[in-house]
């Protein structure tokens, strides 16, 4: 009897998505996110990792959870979330490593990125666990395999080419949690200088990100590396003054972004009927630091969650950190993460803004491409 009823709700399911596709569901568009905590949607709850986010008060603003914590690193929906909606879907992509991450649920999109993780696999080891960018890649060829099962092949490889974002929002980490890092990173620093690091990021992204379009993916969204000098946790540690940021880990980040930029160029040029867009999440975040009050903000120093020095910047957002008042006030959640609020102007920016932060076309272009 347990195997009767096994097997029908497998056929169950592969008539919902068959229903699905024949509804047009498929329209609304999917995401595919890789990257790492500012998209993690809660794969690091399912990893013996200390990068984690589900613990209060993390999500108190998450409406789809009734505030409880689902393991993003922010108080409420993450940029990948907010452009999701924005562009019409139906359902946040789910976490890959969610148990019930399978059939239909797959037709939303799949969310592969994990806290701590980065370009290179040595990336933030000093969390035990975190999945970095070669791994999610491994990851998105099973949920590749898996579509094929449940489309067939001629409508999944459709399904990837036209009505899906495969978005990738990584690089912050190879600084923070490997050249930069105090201590661990010293000997690294040493060895290798800064052209020779970024110029290794760059190579194994263009890796990445080219396995990605042998799978089928089409449709590119690739994030620059964000003022980093410029997170709480930055100012606190280097005790800057309120309207200053850390100058190397800025300067870093705008060298990566240089060579990102003529990556992507590079790669419109040389992969047929792919388009990688380039969110230049640099100068978007910094605008929103420098002209805070403009955007409705009271301050873009201190975390709103957090503890330790002068912009609660050293020990992360958990159960006895303080908390802010006013979470709308805070351009940061914590101190390496944005508020739901700041997440809020920045996807909007990505979503329907012009050249200047998103280029060649914004995300609502792109998806509409080939429609």
């Amino acid at each position: 009897m347990a195997s009767r009823r096994t097997n029908f709700a497998a056929v169950a399911a592969a008539l919902f998505s068959i229903i699905a596709v024949c509804k047009g569901d498929l329209k609304s568009g999917a995401s595919f996110v890789f990257g790492d905590s500012l998209v993690d949607s809660g794969n690091n709850n399912y990893l013996p990792t200390l990068s984690k986010a589900d613990i209060r008060p993390n999500g108190i603003d998450f409406k789809a959870s009734d505030g409880e914590p689902t393991g993003r690193f922010t108080n409420g929906r993450t940029i990948a979330d907010i452009s999701g909606e924005l562009l019409g879907q139906r359902r946040y992509a789910p976490p890959f490593l969610a148990p019930n991450t399978s059939g239909s649920v797959l037709l939303d999109g799949v969310n592969y990125a994990s806290g701590g993780g980065g370009i290179l696999n040595a990336t933030g080891k000093l969390f035990v666990n975190r999945l970095g960018m070669d791994i999610q890649v491994d990851y998105f060829n099973i949920t590749r395999k898996q579509l094929d099962d449940l489309l067939g092949k001629a409508k999944a490889k459709e399904f990837l080419t036209k009505k899906s974002i495969f978005s990738i929002t990584i690089g912050s980490n190879d600084f923070l949690n490997n050249y930069l890092l105090p201590v661990v990173s010293a000997g690294t620093r040493v060895a290798e200088s800064p052209d020779n690091f970024i110029n290794d990021l760059i190579s194994n992204l263009k890796n990445q990100l080219t396995r990605l379009y042998t799978l089928d993916a089409r449709k590119f969204v690739v994030a620059n590396v964000g003022p980093i000098g410029c997170i709480p946790y930055q100012k606190t540690i280097n005790n800057v003054a309120e309207n200053e940021c850390v100058s190397l880990p800025n300067q870093l980040a705008r060298q990566y972004n240089g060579q990102l930029r003529d990556l992507l160029a590079e790669l419109n040029d040389n992969l047929p009927g792919a388009k990688f867009c380039l969110a230049n999440v640099y100068d978007l975040v910094y605008e929103l630091i420098n002209n805070y009050e403009h955007y409705g903000f009271k301050t873009a120093s201190k975390a709103c969650c957090g503890n330790g020095g002068s912009y609660a910047g050293i020990v992360p957002c958990g159960p006895t950190s303080s908390m802010c008042n006013d979470r709308s006030d805070y351009v940061f959640w914590d101190p390496y993460h944005p508020s739901e609020a700041a997440n809020l102007i920045l996807a909007k920016y990505i979503v329907d803004g012009d050249t200047k932060y998103i280029s060649p076309i914004n995300l609502r272009q792109l998806l509409a491409l080939d429609d």
